[in-house]
This record gives C-alpha cells, structure tokens and sequence, in this order.
C-alpha cells in the first residue's frame, strides 16, 4: 500500500510541475520524502527520482510505446499511446499507458484478458459501464496486479488505460 501512495504523490508532483515553466528542479513533499525532477520541453519526456523511507523511487513520464511492460505484457501494434508512465522502486514496478484505438472495447479486454491469464493472473473483477469496459485482477504467487479499461467516445474511438504492477512477496 506504501508504494501506491508514493506512486500517486510522485505523479501528482510530477503533473503540476510539469505545467509550469521550470524544467528540472527539487522538491520535498509533506512526508519530508525529497526528490528531484527534469521534464524535456522539446520531448515532453518527464522524469522524477524520490527517496523514501523504503527506497529510492524513479519515474519516467512520455508518449513512446512501452517496450518493457512488467509481467510480459505487450501492448497491441495499433494503439497510440497518449502517456507511458513506468515507475521503479528496486523489484517493485508499476507501468500505467493510456492510449486510443480503432479496436472495440470488447477486443481490447479479450486481447488483455489473454495476457493475463499468461501471466497467471486470476480475473478478480469485470464491469460494462456506459459502452466501456473494465477487468483486473492478481497473481496472489507472484505479487502481479492489473487492469484494463477501455472507453468509446462518441466517434467510437476508444481510449483504454492499462495499469500492471508487480511487487514480490
């Protein structure tokens, strides 16, 4: 749970900060944790280090396709990706990617939904809300979380967000 509000915190800096004009600078957040941020204007890549009580946590923040998703999962050739954020603190990783697509909802939770019983993860939840969709679930062995959901807009584009986590026992 520690390392879930960590992630949050550091995002959350990482986010405001991004809107201003500073491109690298420090910080320290109310918890006294410190850390240290670089954002490319020209890239629109962001990065951000903050240490902790329980480790050194790094961020990194861009539009390029993920190519080391954690738990092997891929993302599908035909999604452009709106934001990559990949977030490492020593065994534990997180990865969250939001993208849009052609595909239908329905494709995208199947094609997600066989990456991740390849992972030995057990489906713990599914919901359809408003034409979307949703499913996660965990690999109580190996400590592997995830989710996909999956929304039209009124085009039938759809903007699906992926969030997978490991985080050994």
């Amino acid at each position: 749970m520690r390392y879930s509000a960590i992630a949050i915190s550091a995002a959350s800096a990482l986010v405001l900060t991004a809107c201003g004009s500073e491109t690298s600078g420090e910080f320290t957040s109310e918890d006294g944790e410190t850390g240290e941020y670089t954002i490319d204007q020209t890239t629109g890549e962001s990065s951000m280090t903050v240490e902790t009580e329980d480790g050194t946590v790094s961020m990194r923040t861009n539009r390029q396709a993920p190519d080391d998703l954690p738990a092997g999962f891929t993302l599908f050739d035909e999604a452009e990706v709106l934001s990559n954020t990949v977030i490492d603190q020593g065994e534990t990783k997180g990865s969250l990617t939001t993208f849009r697509t052609e595909r239908t909802p329905d494709e995208i939770v199947a094609y997600y939904r066989s990456e991740a019983e390849s992972a030995g993860i057990t489906i713990q939840i599914e919901t359809n809300i408003n034409g979307g969709k949703m499913i996660g679930g965990e690999n109580e062995q190996t400590g592997t979380t995830f989710s996909v959901s999956a929304f039209p807009d009124d085009e039938g584009v759809v903007t699906g967000q992926l969030t997978i986590s490991e985080q050994p026992g």
